[in-house]
């Protein structure tokens, strides 16, 4: 009996000869595995392949993903940014795209945290790392050094520009000397510190005491707490990820953990930068820094969906009141740092494709998150390059 499996995010960024964005990388990896790869369309009766992958890129909301799985349309699931409901069921478990599991949701696997469920939760961490630490790099010299080079370019265009007399209008400083704080020292962190020490900055890591001595090595200083961590810090940039999912509260472990109490350890008029998951900063407290000045500037790159009838959700929803009052001073990104990079997307894909298929024909288990399910055997972990 043919298996089916749901891809609801894009496969492929590189755009066809009609101008859409190409999966047919990813549709020749599955087929050359002996599989299936279908564009759209819902499981049916006698598919040639035993395992078929239906390709619904174009879907995103809570109503959407239901239609296609409350009643276990789909055997199993593979995402990338989409939230996977708590109700959608998929009997052979899931693949995110990525490192991070906050937003598979599903019953099926126990959640985001795959906490006793029935079928893996499984990711494919490193793909993305190098892009997302470019992009958070790029977002810190957006702000730091500040010379506003739009202003500057224009005022050479209209003829409005004196070097001699003009520059000392435009004091500026250089990254080096300053001090940034990483919160989390996974792929992503790792790959933030390393350019941020190119640049000449002093890097303060928060992590578990278990990476201090691989901090130490890397020539960084490594804390056990993010308060202590970012203490005399100019700028703070987040890679730790939502953490453990608290089912009786509905919160995740590092919700809410760059806080007031967090912002007042640092400099004044301090960079807050996070591209990872929106909830990790509080949006609430993040307002109340910029407007004493505390908080400087900010740039964050989180998840926002939108509903045919123009609705807004997701984690990005809280800091959008903040763009009215900080346009200059705040740059909101869709999430885009992670889910941008062509080969990454592709790599990320094939990966999740070669661990759903190991999931299902072998009970094989690669990158597990929390719980094995009985049948199944675990693989260990494969990172991606």
């Amino acid at each position: 009996m043919p298996i089916n499996i749901l891809i609801c995010d894009l496969v492929g960024l590189a755009f066809d000869k009609n101008g859409n964005p190409d999966p047919s990388e990813v549709k020749s990896h599955i087929e050359a595995k002996g599989g299936a790869f279908h564009v759209g369309g819902m499981p049916h009766k006698g598919e040639s392949a035993d395992l078929n992958f239906y390709y619904h890129p174009d879907i995103s909301t809570h109503d959407e993903i239901l239609a296609l799985s409350k009643e276990g349309q789909f055997d199993a699931v593979i995402a990338a940014a989409t939230v996977i409901p708590h109700e959608a069921k998929f009997r052979f478990g899931s693949v995110r795209i990525g490192a991070g599991t906050g937003n598979m949701n599903s019953a099926s696997w126990g959640g985001p945290n795959g906490i006793a469920g029935n079928a893996p939760l499984m990711n494919t961490p490193g793909f993305n790392a190098r892009a997302t630490a470019q992009m958070t790099i790029k977002a810190l010299l957006h702000f730091r050094p500040n010379l506003p080079f739009d202003v500057l370019h224009r005022r050479v265009i209209d003829g409005n520009f004196d070097t001699g007399k003009n520059l000392r209008e435009f004091p500026t400083g250089k990254l080096e000397g300053q001090t940034i704080a990483i919160i989390g020292y996974g792929n992503i962190g790792r790959e933030v510190a390393k350019l941020a020490a190119a640049f000449g900055m002093k890097i303060h890591v928060a992590a578990r005491k278990a990476h201090h001595a691989q901090i130490a090595s890397d020539g960084f200083t490594g804390f056990e707490s993010a308060v202590d961590a970012m203490r005399g810090t100019d700028v703070v940039s987040v890679h730790t990820g939502l953490g453990t999912l608290n089912p009786a509260t509905g919160r995740s472990a590092n919700q809410g953990l760059i806080n007031s109490e967090k912002f007042s350890a640092m400099n004044f008029r301090a960079t807050v930068l996070n591209f990872d998951r929106g909830e990790c900063v509080d949006a609430t407290a993040l307002n109340n820094a910029m407007a004493s000045g505390q908080v400087a500037n900010a740039a964050i790159d989180a998840d926002i969906f939108k509903t045919s009838d123009g609705k807004l959700s997701g984690p990005m929803v809280p800091y959008l009141p903040l763009a009215q009052h900080y346009a200059d001073r705040i740059l909101l990104l869709p999430h885009a740092a992670a889910d941008t990079d062509h080969a990454s997307r592709v790599a990320g894909a094939k990966q999740a494709v070669d661990q759903i298929f190991d999931a299902i024909v072998n009970k094989r288990v690669t990158n597990l998150k929390g719980d094995l399910p009985a049948g199944y055997v675990n693989a260990g972990v494969k990172l991606g390059v």
